[in-house]
């Protein structure tokens, strides 16, 4: 499953405020560029729970899960594998 294409569009249209893929690059540091804090992570965790039936846990929101596109891509794709088992 291609989750940036849910993941990108909400970024960009909840943080970044445009349409323009071109805006942010799939391995751009989200934390670090400023485009998410500690409340984005939150609404992003409740978007990513609300669209794909997970439950993503406390010790699962960390950094290394949420710094990018790719890292949530990724952080979602073995969430999803989990859920399989």
């Amino acid at each position: 499953m291609d989750f940036k294409k849910t993941i990108k569009p909400f970024i960009l249209g909840n943080y970044l405020f445009t349409e323009d893929a071109a805006a942010l690059a799939d391995d751009a540091s989200l934390i670090r560029g400023g485009v998410v804090d500690s409340t984005g992570i939150l609404e992003l965790v409740e978007f990513l729970e609300g669209t794909y039936g997970i439950r993503v846990e406390a010790a699962e929101m960390i950094p290394a899960n949420f710094d990018s596109i790719d890292m949530i891509s990724a952080f979602m794709a073995r969430k999803m594998a989990a859920c399989v088992v």
